[in-house]
């Protein structure tokens, strides 16, 4: 069986290298391995709770798209897609919601980061604090288990959402699972005498799980990048190293100005706890990493280990810029890429949440034995009736009415509503022999086969 691999980005504004190391290079390496079902995806579901700003989202939506690509993402084997482009993730998220405990939410870290900021500043614990802050570790799970994904590359700080998220799944299964009857025993009944397996699988009310659980997927040694100034590397903190903005250019700015301690050239220096060669890290191999350590305990400058950083930073990801300018050039090509990725999840999504649908009791009503229908009353009450009345003039009158409603025959003026009733009653007698002596007209539009018709249904009615 394949393992299924998921993982996404907030669209909120331009990648980092941060952002490149702790999920997209980890995940597209997982999707080259064998026996791998990879899903990608754009989370801009997520990035309305961080951002108001429509054209950033949207810019940041196609920078994204462009960025897995460039990196090598091979759309043929992987699925990938953008999260508002899955309607079956918000719906089954609602799902979850109703089945997710508020004191698990409350130990949420971005929620309780929040609460302590506000706490800190001698605010309101909830100002500014949004339900879609509140409770999208939810929409997390959702977009986890709506493909029921094995295993989620994420940074180490991701861990408890997914935590959260096998929590979730663990309760819908135990809450519905058990008591979802097989879908055959729904729909038909297997002939007397056949067994289970014969008819297409288990005997009603089988035991059988919704979701998998999903398993974080951490690079223990480079998860969490630090940026320019030891922090964990974020637009937020305005210490991040752009991963394609700038160009080469922007790349060796950013890297001088990472913080180093104030050892000069010829001094020995300490490696650990550095910033720098953390990064250094994330791209050397093990020989380079051992290489580089060594240099700096002899006395390496700082300035040429930031070039060294470069160097090395650079010769990764010259070749994928130039395909990101590409692709920026001709957002379109993006475009129907992303479509035929969000029919590919549809196809998986689907199902799914259907199944979640009934189990949770939101099904199709079916057909019942309609009632038995007098087929005497229903066809005398399709016939055309006749309809005496007196107008205000004083004069009497007489139409014969179709059972949807049209006139088809409409009477002249009688004296009196005797003379009126006597020519109802010969019609119904004769029917349309009656017509060429009976003082009326046909209705508006009818024709004259059409009004016989009616009259001798009304005449075979009377003799009968």
């Amino acid at each position: 069986m394949n393992q299924r691999v998921l993982t996404g980005i907030t669209t909120t504004g331009t990648l980092h290298l941060g952002n490149y190391v702790g999920a997209i290079r980890p995940a597209i390496a997982a999707s080259r391995e064998a026996g791998v079902e990879s899903f990608f995806f754009m989370a801009d579901y997520h990035a309305l709770i961080k951002c108001d700003e429509p054209e950033r989202i949207n810019r940041s939506r196609l920078e994204i798209a462009a960025v897995w690509l460039a990196a090598g993402l091979d759309t043929s084997r992987v699925t990938f897609y953008r999260q508002s482009d899955i309607p079956e993730i918000p719906e089954l998220t609602w799902l979850l919601t109703c089945i997710t405990s508020k004191g698990q939410m409350n130990r949420a870290h971005a929620y309780k980061g929040a609460v302590d900021a506000n706490l800190a500043a001698g605010e309101d614990p909830d100002a500014g604090i949004t339900m879609g802050l509140y409770s999208y570790p939810i929409l997390m799970a959702a977009d986890i288990l709506i493909f029921n994904a094995h295993r989620v590359p994420v940074g180490k700080d991701q861990v408890q959402h997914i935590e959260m998220a096998r929590d979730v799944a663990q309760r819908f299964n135990h809450q519905f699972a058990k008591r979802r009857p097989h879908a055959d025993a729904q729909r038909r009944l297997p002939p007397e005498g056949a067994a289970d397996q014969a008819w297409g699988g288990p005997a009603p009310d089988q035991d059988e799980e919704f979701f998998v659980l999903p398993e974080a997927n951490v690079e223990e040694d480079v998860a969490l990048l630090p940026g320019l100034d030891g922090r964990k590397m974020s637009k937020s903190y305005d210490n991040s190293i752009p991963l394609f903005e700038g160009g080469s250019k922007g790349l060796k700015e950013a890297i001088a100005r990472i913080v180093t301690d104030s050892r000069l050239p010829g001094e020995a220096k300490e490696p650990e706890g550095q910033a720098l060669v953390t990064i250094y890290d994330a791209f050397a191999t093990p020989q380079q990493r051992a290489d580089f350590r060594a240099a700096l305990r002899a006395g390496l400058a700082w300035g040429e280990a930031k070039q060294q950083l470069f160097e090395l930073i650079e010769a990764e990801i010259a070749p994928m810029r130039a395909r990101y300018d590409a692709l920026m050039a001709h957002p379109e090509r993006i475009e129907e890429i992303l479509q035929q990725g969000a029919e590919k999840a549809r196809a998986i999504a689907g199902p799914l949440l259907a199944r979640a649908r009934e189990a949770v009791g939101l099904r199709r009503f079916t057909a019942v034995a309609a009632p038995a229908v007098d087929t005497a009353k229903a066809t005398k009450a399709a016939l055309p009736v006749f309809k005496q009345y007196r107008e205000a003039d004083g004069q009497f009158y007489f139409k014969l009415v179709s059972a949807e409603g049209q006139v088809l025959l409409q009477s002249a003026a009688f004296a009196g509503g005797r003379d009126a009733g006597q020519w109802v009653s010969r019609l119904k007698r004769e029917g349309a022999a009656a017509l060429a002596e009976a003082p009326v007209q046909r209705g508006e539009g009818v024709d004259e086969a059409s009004l016989a018709a009616a009259l001798q249904a009304l005449a075979e009615a009377e003799a009968g």
